[in-house]
């Protein structure tokens, strides 16, 4: 079975899809991926991982809703003599839905947001829109949480083809003593500093204001070093607040993006601090290393965090701040979540099982299409 799996951009600034963690698993099951991204990025972080992957790549190289969008994937579809349209986020949606009515194949999409903010009417009318397309066009939606299911429920009015298939990642295997050693050197760590990374986005919705009011809060004698491994738009004012306030200049290290699955294997904690989010895939990862999350209890994450695999906190300065200074005094208890995390990840969200309850979903819909 050939499915194409078709997204507005590879840029990783985005929501993480996690195409390249889905190939590993892929390749197992017996599922040939192709990617077709619409639009085309200068940061081939994601891109090279695909093509080490073994995964063929089209960038269009196209502006977002380019009318040409459609045509050109339609014929890329029948030239790979794709079987099914895999689609990821409203854009790709679109288009993805057109262009497999053009070559009548079915198409289905995930949902990757959760999207109960505030809004005005114009952006109801979108939503609504949306709702209305895919079930007109999409064979399935998939949510990857349960409670990501219930948003789109009662939004849609009733469930029909839609199902819970949650997100996966590939298992980066146990660490090696030797390079955690050489990563926490890096940072000018010593074996009793405890490192918390936060590789989320830093936009307004990961609550980095929150993480940074709770680190401000700490006790100066507390052995806690926090890494944030990320870009984005609130980038400069963090970089501005942490350099104007010794408390968190002293605790606080900015690194690159890409540096984030690296230092994983150098860290003891993952810190999440989102105020809204469906199942993050920093969470998934952080499980998968057998690291302990302390993260905050918004919208999915409550399904992947529990008392026994880390700590979940209300939104809150003061309760972050005690999650915090609990675990970094604890190492027997950060020891003991994290071996949980590491099972509950290769029990539920290891990219193999991942990519066979997507390859269920992909051969229910090609049977019915052949029925």
């Amino acid at each position: 079975m050939k499915i194409a799996h078709l997204v507005p951009t590879l840029h990783p600034g985005g929501p993480e899809i996690g195409l390249s963690d889905l190939a590993e698993g892929a390749r197992e099951v017996g599922v040939e991926l192709v990617v077709v991204a619409i639009a085309s990025t200068s940061e081939t972080s994601e891109l090279g991982a695909l093509r080490r992957a073994g995964v063929p790549v089209a960038e269009l190289g196209l502006a977002p809703w380019d009318p040409r969008a459609v045509t050109k994937t339609a014929a890329l579809l029948r030239e790979r003599k794709i079987d099914l349209v895999h689609t990821h986020l409203p854009q790709a949606d679109v288009v993805g839905a057109s262009a497999a009515l053009r070559n009548r194949i079915p198409a289905v999409s995930t949902l990757h947001r959760i999207e109960d903010q505030p809004a005005d009417r114009l952006d109801r009318l979108k939503r609504t829109a949306r709702i209305l397309a895919r079930q007109r066009f999409m064979a399935r939606t998939i949510a990857i949480s349960q409670v990501q299911r219930e948003w789109y429920r009662k939004l849609a009015g009733h469930d029909q083809n839609l199902l819970v298939v949650p997100n996966g990642v590939a298992d980066p295997g146990p660490v090696d003593p030797d390079v955690r050693a050489r990563r926490r050197a890096t940072l000018g760590l010593d074996d009793r500093d405890v490192l918390a990374l936060s590789s989320a986005p830093m936009r307004r919705d990961q609550g980095h204001e929150l993480m940074l009011d709770a680190l401000e809060a700490l006790p100066d004698g507390l052995p806690l070093v926090v890494a944030l491994a990320a870009d984005g738009p609130l980038r400069p004012w963090l970089e501005s607040r942490v350099d104007a306030t010794p408390a968190l200049a002293a605790r606080v290290r900015f690194l690159h993006r890409n540096q984030g699955a690296e230092l994983l294997a150098a860290s003891d904690i993952v810190l999440h601090t989102a105020l809204v989010g469906a199942q993050p895939t920093a969470v998934l990862r952080a499980m998968a290393a057998g690291l302990p999350t302390i993260a905050t209890r918004v919208g999915g994450i409550p399904e992947l965090v529990s008392p026994g695999t880390g700590v979940l906190v209300p939104l809150g300065a003061g309760a972050l701040a005690d999650a915090l200074v609990g675990l970094a005094e604890d190492a027997e208890r950060r020891e003991r979540l994290g071996a949980a995390a590491r099972h509950r990840f290769l029990a539920g969200f290891e990219a193999v099982g991942w990519a066979r309850r997507l390859k269920e979903v992909y051969a229910s819909v090609l049977d019915g299409a052949a029925a």
